[in-house]
């Protein structure tokens, strides 16, 4: 099957394990080992209980503890819609083979991530864009919306929280969707990896599982969890569609790593302490780069309503892509082009490191603008 290069994959495959400042990560600030385990107050730990542990294939479906556990993320899910894989990246992969034959109709939102679209045409599906615009602060054009949904409409996909743009469609336009799904009969798939991760002024959004029977959802531990060296997601949806899945990921996955399960289950079960160290950082880092973009005459922003993520303009005669490579390579400082998401004269930053790499990677973007004037 030919696919499309996958940009920002590409791109970060060039250049991450060479930045200096890496503000080109979409994960909340990793946890180390000891840091998770010490949220483990079972009576023997996770990691006692594991070094007696045969390494055998892991529960097939997944752990049952930690599917319990990531059911009640939802309002009306049950432990057996959950199947856990490997990353959302495999839960997104996935959910795709399952759905999407060739001639399909599928609408996408974008940006987002490439995969929600790469896929779907490579496997034959005719695919529509829904242009997600600034002037709609990145929120689904619901008029637009009707005017590319056919009869045949097999499926619209979403990514909520957005990635790369920080938007969170709420729950009433969320509602709309839904809707519109409804009345054609169209399956509803919608990215939530970054679901969970609201700023102070955000409400919490409801998942499309818990808003529509032919909706499934997918999450992962990488981004609010903090977790992504797990390689550890899942897929949320109605029972026989989990079973569609395993037929699917029996040929990919068998089982995901039990040491990875285990430790999720750690982070999943102890979620509220997790959030409560993430949102921390989440809102300390927004204030920062909120005023950093409101003193950079240069550069503009819908500001981010929930996620990691922030897609900035910037107003140069230099391509992105040029404007990066210089930035990566004259200060170490790592952006993602908004070529990577086919929308060029901007940058993806994620703004959830470490607040001192923060700090830093805007004052060398600061120096690259004043070095290289439009």
């Amino acid at each position: 099957m030919k696919i499309d290069l996958f940009k920002v994959e590409d791109w970060m495959n060039r250049y991450e394990t060479k930045a200096v400042h890496n503000l080109a990560e979409t994960c909340v600030h990793s946890l180390t080992l000891r840091e998770l385990l010490s949220y483990d107050t079972s009576k023997p730990n996770a990691l006692e209980k594991l070094m007696d542990q045969r390494l055998t294939y892991g529960d097939i479906t997944g752990n049952p503890e930690l599917k319990e556990e990531l059911s009640a993320l939802y309002n009306n899910v049950n432990p057996d819609q959950i199947l856990t894989t490997h990353g959302a990246i495999g839960a997104n992969q996935l959910v795709l083979f399952t759905l999407v034959e060739p001639g399909d109709h599928v609408i996408v939102a974008v940006p987002t991530y490439q995969q929600l679209y790469s896929i779907p045409e490579a496997i034959g599906a005719k695919v529509d864009r829904l242009e997600l615009m600034p002037e709609d602060k990145y929120l689904p054009n619901v008029e637009t919306l009707k005017g590319l949904v056919k009869p045949e409409t097999k499926l619209i996909i979403l990514n909520n929280p957005n990635n790369p743009t920080g938007a969170l469609i709420p729950e009433d336009l969320l509602l709309e969707i839904v809707q519109i799904a409804k009345e054609n009969d169209a399956w509803l798939f919608c990215d939530e990896v970054y679901r969970g991760m609201y700023p102070r002024e955000s409400k919490m959004v409801p998942s499309v599982v818990d808003l529509y029977e032919k909706a499934v959802a997918t999450g992962s531990l990488s981004k609010i969890f903090s977790l992504a060296g797990l390689r550890l997601g899942w897929v949320a949806g109605p029972a026989q569609f989990i079973q569609d899945c395993f037929h699917q990921r029996d040929y990919n996955t068998i089982s995901c790593s039990m040491v990875d399960e285990a430790l999720g289950l750690i982070a999943v079960r102890n979620r509220l302490q997790v959030w409560e160290r993430n949102l921390g950082m989440v809102n300390a880092n927004l204030e920062i780069i909120d005023k950093w973009v409101n003193q950079e005459p240069r550069v503009s922003y819908v500001k981010p309503k929930a996620g990691t993520t922030a897609f900035l303009k910037i107003e140069s005669n230099m391509p992105m892509d040029e404007f990066c490579i210089k930035l990566m390579e004259e200060t170490g400082t790592m952006l993602v082009p908004g070529s990577c998401f086919e929308r060029e004269g901007y940058v993806r930053m994620g703004y959830v490191c470490d607040e001192m790499t923060l700090k830093k990677g805007l004052n060398e973007i600061s120096s690259i603008l004043r070095k290289y004037p439009k």
